[in-house]
Protein backbone atom coordinates (compact mmCIF):
# COMPACT_ATOMS: atom_id res chain seq x y z
CA UNK A 1 0.00 0.00 0.00
CA UNK A 2 1.74 3.39 -1.11
CA UNK A 3 1.29 6.71 0.88
CA UNK A 4 -1.59 7.70 -0.41
CA UNK A 5 -3.34 4.90 0.13
CA UNK A 6 -2.25 5.06 3.39
CA UNK A 7 -3.56 8.25 3.72
CA UNK A 8 -6.70 7.42 2.78
CA UNK A 9 -7.43 4.62 4.73
CA UNK A 10 -6.70 7.02 7.66
CA UNK A 11 -9.13 9.58 6.70
CA UNK A 12 -11.82 6.78 5.72
CA UNK A 13 -11.35 5.04 9.16
CA UNK A 14 -11.48 8.45 11.00
CA UNK A 15 -14.95 8.63 9.35
CA UNK A 16 -16.63 5.03 10.94
CA UNK A 17 -14.62 6.50 13.94
CA UNK A 18 -17.15 9.57 13.73
CA UNK A 19 -20.12 7.59 13.29
CA UNK A 20 -19.07 4.90 15.71
CA UNK A 21 -18.53 7.42 18.62
CA UNK A 22 -22.08 9.20 17.16
CA UNK A 23 -24.04 6.77 18.50
CA UNK A 24 -22.56 6.44 21.87
CA UNK A 25 -23.62 9.90 22.84
CA UNK A 26 -26.28 10.66 20.89
CA UNK A 27 -28.94 9.71 23.40
CA UNK A 28 -27.37 11.65 25.88
CA UNK A 29 -29.30 15.35 25.89
CA UNK A 30 -32.17 12.97 25.10
CA UNK A 31 -32.47 11.45 28.36
CA UNK A 32 -35.64 13.31 29.89
CA UNK A 33 -37.48 13.34 27.08
CA UNK A 34 -37.17 9.23 26.60
CA UNK A 35 -37.86 9.35 30.18
CA UNK A 36 -41.43 11.13 29.41
CA UNK A 37 -41.70 9.25 25.90
CA UNK A 38 -41.95 5.56 28.15
CA UNK A 39 -43.04 6.53 31.18
CA UNK A 40 -40.04 5.40 32.87
CA UNK A 41 -40.17 6.15 37.06
CA UNK A 42 -36.59 7.49 37.39
CA UNK A 43 -33.97 9.38 35.54
CA UNK A 44 -31.38 6.44 35.96
CA UNK A 45 -33.78 4.06 33.64
CA UNK A 46 -32.89 6.48 30.74
CA UNK A 47 -29.23 6.64 31.52
CA UNK A 48 -28.92 3.11 31.88
CA UNK A 49 -29.98 2.89 28.33
CA UNK A 50 -26.59 3.91 27.42
CA UNK A 51 -25.16 1.99 29.83
CA UNK A 52 -26.40 -1.24 28.08
CA UNK A 53 -25.06 0.03 24.95
CA UNK A 54 -21.87 0.81 25.77
CA UNK A 55 -21.53 -2.43 28.04
CA UNK A 56 -23.05 -4.29 24.54
CA UNK A 57 -20.48 -2.36 23.03
CA UNK A 58 -17.59 -3.34 25.28
CA UNK A 59 -17.93 -7.01 26.15
CA UNK A 60 -17.38 -8.55 23.07
CA UNK A 61 -14.56 -6.70 22.15
CA UNK A 62 -11.97 -9.59 23.22
CA UNK A 63 -13.67 -11.86 20.52
CA UNK A 64 -13.62 -9.09 17.76
CA UNK A 65 -10.12 -8.36 18.43
CA UNK A 66 -9.76 -12.31 17.59
CA UNK A 67 -11.46 -11.78 14.45
CA UNK A 68 -9.41 -8.54 13.80
CA UNK A 69 -6.23 -10.41 13.59
CA UNK A 70 -7.29 -13.06 10.99
CA UNK A 71 -10.17 -11.66 9.19
CA UNK A 72 -9.89 -8.55 6.49
CA UNK A 73 -10.52 -4.95 8.24
CA UNK A 74 -12.14 -3.18 6.14
CA UNK A 75 -15.18 -6.24 5.95
CA UNK A 76 -15.62 -6.14 10.08
CA UNK A 77 -15.11 -2.24 9.89
CA UNK A 78 -18.12 -1.90 7.27
CA UNK A 79 -20.06 -4.86 8.65
CA UNK A 80 -20.04 -3.50 11.98
CA UNK A 81 -20.88 0.22 11.36
CA UNK A 82 -24.54 -1.40 9.53
CA UNK A 83 -25.36 -3.20 12.24
CA UNK A 84 -25.15 -0.20 14.43
CA UNK A 85 -26.87 2.01 12.22
CA UNK A 86 -29.63 -0.60 11.37
CA UNK A 87 -29.85 -0.90 15.14
CA UNK A 88 -30.56 2.89 16.06
CA UNK A 89 -32.89 2.88 13.05
CA UNK A 90 -34.74 0.07 15.45
CA UNK A 91 -34.69 2.24 18.11
CA UNK A 92 -36.01 5.18 16.60
CA UNK A 93 -39.26 2.93 16.04
CA UNK A 94 -39.17 1.44 19.40
CA UNK A 95 -42.84 1.00 20.90
CA UNK A 96 -41.71 0.59 24.22
CA UNK A 97 -38.94 0.54 27.05
CA UNK A 98 -38.35 -3.28 26.81
CA UNK A 99 -37.74 -2.85 22.79
CA UNK A 100 -35.63 -0.33 23.02
CA UNK A 101 -33.00 -1.96 25.33
CA UNK A 102 -33.11 -4.71 22.44
CA UNK A 103 -32.02 -2.14 19.89
CA UNK A 104 -29.80 -0.05 21.94
CA UNK A 105 -27.56 -3.51 22.91
CA UNK A 106 -27.52 -4.44 19.05
CA UNK A 107 -26.12 -0.76 18.51
CA UNK A 108 -23.34 -1.78 21.21
CA UNK A 109 -22.38 -5.01 19.73
CA UNK A 110 -22.48 -3.64 16.23
CA UNK A 111 -20.14 -0.56 17.73
CA UNK A 112 -17.60 -3.40 18.98
CA UNK A 113 -16.49 -4.31 15.89
CA UNK A 114 -14.48 -1.00 15.25
CA UNK A 115 -12.03 0.02 17.99
CA UNK A 116 -9.62 -3.87 17.41
CA UNK A 117 -9.88 -3.48 13.69
CA UNK A 118 -9.51 -0.19 13.67
CA UNK A 119 -6.48 0.18 16.02
CA UNK A 120 -4.74 -2.72 14.73
CA UNK A 121 -5.14 -1.67 11.11
CA UNK A 122 -3.91 2.24 11.71
CA UNK A 123 -0.67 1.13 13.88
CA UNK A 124 -0.08 -1.98 11.22
CA UNK A 125 0.12 0.74 8.72
CA UNK A 126 2.14 3.47 10.65
CA UNK A 127 4.92 1.25 12.72
CA UNK A 128 7.18 4.38 13.02
CA UNK A 129 4.86 6.99 14.10
CA UNK A 130 2.01 5.29 15.35
CA UNK A 131 0.95 8.13 18.01
CA UNK A 132 0.18 10.78 15.18
CA UNK A 133 -1.70 8.24 13.20
CA UNK A 134 -4.18 7.42 15.79
CA UNK A 135 -4.45 11.10 16.77
CA UNK A 136 -5.31 11.47 13.00
CA UNK A 137 -8.06 8.77 13.12
CA UNK A 138 -9.12 10.54 16.41
CA UNK A 139 -10.19 13.19 14.56
CA UNK A 140 -13.23 11.51 14.00
CA UNK A 141 -13.80 10.71 16.79
CA UNK A 142 -14.10 14.44 18.00
CA UNK A 143 -16.30 15.16 14.96
CA UNK A 144 -18.42 12.34 16.30
CA UNK A 145 -18.79 13.33 19.98
CA UNK A 146 -19.27 16.92 19.20
CA UNK A 147 -21.52 16.32 16.55
CA UNK A 148 -24.06 13.77 17.85
CA UNK A 149 -25.50 15.76 20.99
CA UNK A 150 -25.19 19.31 19.04
CA UNK A 151 -27.50 17.48 16.45
CA UNK A 152 -29.81 15.13 18.76
CA UNK A 153 -30.62 18.23 20.91
CA UNK A 154 -31.12 20.49 18.14
CA UNK A 155 -33.27 17.86 16.09
CA UNK A 156 -35.26 16.78 19.07
CA UNK A 157 -36.16 20.18 20.17
CA UNK A 158 -37.44 20.65 16.85
CA UNK A 159 -39.77 17.29 17.41
CA UNK A 160 -39.00 14.18 19.25
CA UNK A 161 -35.90 12.33 20.76
CA UNK A 162 -36.87 9.61 17.77
CA UNK A 163 -36.02 11.97 15.00
CA UNK A 164 -32.66 12.35 15.32
CA UNK A 165 -32.08 8.67 16.55
CA UNK A 166 -33.82 7.76 13.08
CA UNK A 167 -31.90 10.26 11.18
CA UNK A 168 -28.20 9.32 12.37
CA UNK A 169 -29.16 5.32 12.02
CA UNK A 170 -29.74 5.69 8.38
CA UNK A 171 -26.50 8.42 8.18
CA UNK A 172 -24.30 5.27 9.45
CA UNK A 173 -25.58 2.94 7.17
CA UNK A 174 -25.40 4.85 4.01
CA UNK A 175 -21.56 5.41 5.54
CA UNK A 176 -21.12 1.87 5.97
CA UNK A 177 -22.21 0.84 2.33
CA UNK A 178 -20.18 3.68 1.19
CA UNK A 179 -16.56 2.22 3.27
CA UNK A 180 -17.53 -0.98 1.80
CA UNK A 181 -16.98 0.05 -1.38
CA UNK A 182 -14.50 2.93 -1.13
CA UNK A 183 -12.18 1.20 1.11
CA UNK A 184 -8.95 -0.32 0.57
CA UNK A 185 -8.17 -3.56 2.40
CA UNK A 186 -4.96 -4.42 4.07
CA UNK A 187 -2.54 -6.25 2.07
CA UNK A 188 -1.39 -9.41 3.30
CA UNK A 189 1.98 -9.77 4.52
CA UNK A 190 3.48 -13.09 3.99
CA UNK A 191 5.06 -14.89 6.97
CA UNK A 192 3.78 -12.09 8.70
CA UNK A 193 2.62 -11.93 11.76
CA UNK A 194 -0.63 -10.66 10.55
CA UNK A 195 -1.17 -14.34 9.37
CA UNK A 196 0.19 -16.23 12.19
CA UNK A 197 -0.71 -15.04 15.28
CA UNK A 198 0.66 -15.42 18.20
CA UNK A 199 -0.67 -18.16 20.76
CA UNK A 200 -0.08 -16.40 23.80
CA UNK A 201 -1.25 -12.38 24.28
CA UNK A 202 1.62 -11.88 26.82
CA UNK A 203 4.55 -14.52 27.28
CA UNK A 204 4.85 -13.90 31.50
CA UNK A 205 2.72 -13.74 34.35
CA UNK A 206 3.94 -10.73 35.32
CA UNK A 207 3.44 -9.01 32.21
CA UNK A 208 -0.49 -10.38 32.35
CA UNK A 209 -0.81 -8.23 35.86
CA UNK A 210 0.88 -5.36 34.92
CA UNK A 211 -1.56 -5.13 31.91
CA UNK A 212 -4.28 -5.56 34.01
CA UNK A 213 -3.66 -3.14 36.60
CA UNK A 214 -3.51 -0.56 33.91
CA UNK A 215 -6.36 -1.70 32.35
CA UNK A 216 -8.37 -1.32 35.41
CA UNK A 217 -6.40 2.31 36.35
CA UNK A 218 -7.65 3.44 32.82
CA UNK A 219 -11.11 2.59 33.85
CA UNK A 220 -11.29 5.45 36.13
CA UNK A 221 -10.11 7.50 33.45
CA UNK A 222 -13.14 6.26 31.51
CA UNK A 223 -15.53 6.52 34.45
CA UNK A 224 -14.81 9.92 35.01
CA UNK A 225 -15.20 10.78 30.97
CA UNK A 226 -18.59 9.27 30.84
CA UNK A 227 -20.10 10.37 34.31
CA UNK A 228 -18.95 13.99 33.37
CA UNK A 229 -21.27 13.96 30.45
CA UNK A 230 -24.37 12.61 31.56
CA UNK A 231 -24.38 14.27 34.79
CA UNK A 232 -23.60 17.29 32.96
CA UNK A 233 -26.39 16.97 30.76
CA UNK A 234 -28.91 16.33 33.88
CA UNK A 235 -27.13 19.14 35.57
CA UNK A 236 -27.78 21.73 32.96
CA UNK A 237 -31.24 20.63 32.43
CA UNK A 238 -32.17 20.46 35.75
CA UNK A 239 -30.62 23.42 37.70
CA UNK A 240 -29.10 25.54 34.48
CA UNK A 241 -32.62 25.44 32.66
CA UNK A 242 -31.27 24.64 29.44
CA UNK A 243 -33.10 22.74 27.04
CA UNK A 244 -31.71 19.74 24.62
CA UNK A 245 -30.94 21.89 22.11
CA UNK A 246 -28.72 24.18 24.62
CA UNK A 247 -27.67 21.19 26.57
CA UNK A 248 -26.39 19.41 23.39
CA UNK A 249 -24.54 22.39 22.43
CA UNK A 250 -22.45 22.45 25.82
CA UNK A 251 -21.78 19.08 25.40
CA UNK A 252 -20.44 19.21 22.13
CA UNK A 253 -17.91 21.75 23.14
CA UNK A 254 -16.36 18.80 25.12
CA UNK A 255 -15.53 17.27 22.18
CA UNK A 256 -14.81 19.99 19.68
CA UNK A 257 -11.51 20.86 20.81
CA UNK A 258 -10.18 17.58 20.72
CA UNK A 259 -9.94 17.55 16.87
CA UNK A 260 -7.07 19.64 17.65
CA UNK A 261 -5.78 17.88 20.55
CA UNK A 262 -5.44 14.56 18.90
CA UNK A 263 -3.40 14.64 16.46
CA UNK A 264 -1.28 17.65 18.51
CA UNK A 265 -0.61 15.54 21.45
CA UNK A 266 -0.38 12.52 19.74
CA UNK A 267 2.15 13.23 17.62
CA UNK A 268 4.23 14.93 20.66
CA UNK A 269 3.45 11.33 22.59
CA UNK A 270 5.95 9.76 19.45
CA UNK A 271 8.30 11.48 22.08
CA UNK A 272 7.25 10.01 25.09
CA UNK A 273 4.10 8.46 25.86
CA UNK A 274 4.28 8.63 29.80
CA UNK A 275 5.23 12.02 30.59
CA UNK A 276 2.34 13.99 27.73
CA UNK A 277 -0.59 11.21 29.07
CA UNK A 278 0.19 12.53 32.84
CA UNK A 279 -0.06 16.10 31.93
CA UNK A 280 -3.05 16.05 29.70
CA UNK A 281 -4.93 14.03 33.25
CA UNK A 282 -3.98 16.26 35.47
CA UNK A 283 -5.14 19.23 33.76
CA UNK A 284 -8.74 17.23 32.78
CA UNK A 285 -8.13 15.91 36.78
CA UNK A 286 -7.88 19.84 37.97
CA UNK A 287 -10.95 20.97 35.92
CA UNK A 288 -13.65 18.21 36.76
CA UNK A 289 -13.20 19.02 40.55
CA UNK A 290 -13.81 22.49 39.52
CA UNK A 291 -16.69 21.99 37.72
CA UNK A 292 -19.58 22.80 40.59
CA UNK A 293 -17.67 25.74 41.30
CA UNK A 294 -17.62 27.71 37.63
CA UNK A 295 -20.07 30.26 37.28
CA UNK A 296 -22.91 30.02 33.89
CA UNK A 297 -20.88 31.84 31.84
CA UNK A 298 -17.81 30.00 32.55
CA UNK A 299 -19.43 26.23 31.87
CA UNK A 300 -18.58 26.47 28.05
CA UNK A 301 -15.60 27.73 28.03
CA UNK A 302 -14.88 25.28 30.84
CA UNK A 303 -15.97 22.48 28.62
CA UNK A 304 -13.90 23.40 25.40
CA UNK A 305 -10.55 23.31 28.23
CA UNK A 306 -11.19 20.03 29.87
CA UNK A 307 -12.36 18.27 26.90
CA UNK A 308 -9.17 19.79 24.87
CA UNK A 309 -6.91 17.45 27.42
CA UNK A 310 -9.01 14.81 28.81
CA UNK A 311 -9.84 13.55 25.36
CA UNK A 312 -5.87 13.76 23.96
CA UNK A 313 -4.97 10.98 26.68
CA UNK A 314 -7.04 8.57 24.22
CA UNK A 315 -4.55 8.08 21.40
CA UNK A 316 -1.13 8.95 23.20
CA UNK A 317 -2.34 5.90 25.61
CA UNK A 318 -3.95 3.63 22.36
CA UNK A 319 -0.38 4.04 20.50
CA UNK A 320 1.42 3.50 23.48
CA UNK A 321 -0.75 0.18 23.99
CA UNK A 322 0.10 -0.88 20.52
CA UNK A 323 3.71 -0.08 20.89
CA UNK A 324 3.98 -2.65 23.65
CA UNK A 325 2.98 -5.72 21.99
CA UNK A 326 3.27 -7.51 18.56
CA UNK A 327 1.41 -7.33 15.69
CA UNK A 328 0.05 -10.34 15.31
CA UNK A 329 -2.09 -10.03 19.15
CA UNK A 330 -2.61 -6.30 18.67
CA UNK A 331 -6.58 -6.60 17.76
CA UNK A 332 -7.03 -9.18 21.01
CA UNK A 333 -4.80 -7.00 23.35
CA UNK A 334 -6.85 -4.29 22.19
CA UNK A 335 -9.73 -6.16 22.83
CA UNK A 336 -9.36 -7.00 25.90
CA UNK A 337 -8.22 -3.74 27.28
CA UNK A 338 -11.48 -1.86 26.36
CA UNK A 339 -13.48 -4.70 27.43
CA UNK A 340 -11.68 -4.08 30.95
CA UNK A 341 -11.89 -0.29 30.13
CA UNK A 342 -15.99 -0.37 29.47
CA UNK A 343 -17.41 -3.11 31.53
CA UNK A 344 -16.35 -0.56 34.56
CA UNK A 345 -16.30 3.27 32.85
CA UNK A 346 -19.50 2.68 31.51
CA UNK A 347 -21.38 2.23 35.02
CA UNK A 348 -21.20 5.32 35.31
CA UNK A 349 -23.85 6.52 33.15
CA UNK A 350 -26.37 4.60 34.77
CA UNK A 351 -24.58 5.29 38.48
CA UNK A 352 -24.71 9.15 37.81
CA UNK A 353 -28.12 9.10 36.74
CA UNK A 354 -29.11 7.17 39.52
CA UNK A 355 -27.34 9.45 41.73
CA UNK A 356 -29.16 12.45 40.57
CA UNK A 357 -32.63 11.07 41.17
CA UNK A 358 -31.65 9.84 44.64
CA UNK A 359 -30.52 13.70 45.24
CA UNK A 360 -33.88 14.75 44.80
CA UNK A 361 -35.50 18.14 43.54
Amino acid sequence: MNDAQKSRTVWLVGGLHALTHVYQVALIPLYLLIQADFHLKSKGEATLLVTLMNLAYYVPSYPMGMLADKLSRKKLLAIGLLINGAAFVGLAMAPNYAVAIVAVMLAGFGGSFFHPAATALIAGLFPLNPGRALGLTGIGASVGFCFAPLYSGWRAQAGSWRTPVFELGLMGVAVAVVFWILGHEEQARAGSAREMPEDRLFPTPVIWFLFIVAAFAFCARDFTGNGVSTMGSLYLQQARGYNTWQTGMALSCIFAASAISNPLFGHLSDRGRMGWAGAVLTVAAILVAAFPHIPPAGIIPAFLVYGFFFMASYPIVEAALMESVPAGVRGRVFGLWITIGGLVGNLAHWLSGSWVESIGA
